[in-house]
């Protein structure tokens, strides 16, 4: 049977993820609030920053900022994306 989550980005029940996707309390809000869908959409966007911006995830405040946006994905608010970035269209 399939978990499932009340997702905070769609704000409906989807399925959940397998597994925590982070060590310790940050991992298991997500597990509890984030749907597996969110998450898939997240790790795109995330990409995305990491390449246009030449990010190093040695750097710790590069990573605090790669958490703060992804807070700011997940909770509707507005959140960095590549310059230049189209969302494509649903057709």
């Amino acid at each position: 049977m399939t978990r499932t989550v009340h997702c905070r980005k769609f704000d409906q029940e989807l399925p959940g993820l397998m597994a925590p996707p982070y060590p310790g309390a940050k991992g298991i809000e997500i597990y509890e609030s984030v749907s597996a869908k969110a998450w898939q959409e997240w790790q795109a966007n995330q990409l995305m920053l990491i390449n246009e911006h030449r990010l190093n995830l040695m750097d710790a405040a590069t990573r605090k900022w790669l958490e703060g946006e992804m807070d700011k994905f997940f909770s509707g608010q507005d959140y960095a994306k590549p310059e230049g970035f189209v969302a494509p269209s649903n057709d």
